[in-house]
């Protein structure tokens, strides 16, 4: 068995992977509400019951330095994203306990109103890629399902490079339009009422004439 195993399976079973345009598995974890100020739980099948768009927002853990950065940035963004139907959870491997003393101490944490996950046991962060053995924490990396359950966004980073949320919400609306506008596709940089790109035979050699 490695530590990329959970300890209940046995070492001939691998684990198995989140992949990008493939149906997520269910999962469950226990959340600190802010909003609610206490703790609840949260699964990918009741916010696909309530076809909801749901970001998971893996970070390394609470009380670090980077991570309250990221969590004051997102929060700026969140009244956008639950605007677009969208379910944000940030994810660690801290518990929920400590999500709610780190939610009390941490100033940079006073506008976080989307709810804080706990993955004490790794098993998300695992399926999700993220799972750092030799920390035992998570790696930071943003992931986008859609409300059928499909993973249409995927990015890992090293703990060292915080993330900017002004390109989640960009990505979020693209990944919104292609779900109205299955046949089209969105180029670099392309926000909202801009041009997209409609793939065909006629289209090959021609994308800068087309985007001009």
């Amino acid at each position: 068995m490695t530590c990329d195993t959970p300890h209940h399976e046995h070492h001939h079973q691998p684990i198995e992977h989140a992949k990008i345009g493939k149906p997520v598995k269910d999962f469950t974890m226990d959340v600190f509400d802010p909003e609610e100020g206490g703790f609840g739980e949260v699964s990918l099948q009741s916010l696909k019951d309530q076809k909801k768009w749901v970001i998971l927002f893996f970070y390394p853990a609470d009380f670090t330095f980077v991570c309250p950065t990221e969590l004051a940035d997102l929060a700026e963004k969140h009244a956008q994203l639950k605007a677009m139907n969208c379910e944000v959870l940030s994810v660690s491997t801290d518990t929920k306990f400590v999500h709610l003393a780190w939610k009390n101490d941490e100033q940079l944490l006073k506008n976080v109103k989307y709810k804080m996950a706990a993955d004490p046991t790794g098993k998300v962060s695992r399926y999700f890629g993220v799972y750092d053995c030799d920390t035992g924490v998570a790696d930071r990396g943003t992931f986008i399902i859609n409300p059928e359950g499909l993973l249409v966004g995927s990015e890992i980073s090293y703990h060292n490079v915080g993330r900017n949320a002004d390109e989640l919400v960009r990505k979020m609306e693209a990944s919104i339009y292609l779900q109205d506008h299955p046949n089209e596709a969105c180029p670099a940089k392309w926000t909202a009422g801009q041009k997209t790109l409609t793939p065909s035979e006629k289209l090959v050699g021609k994308v800068g004439q087309e985007l001009a």
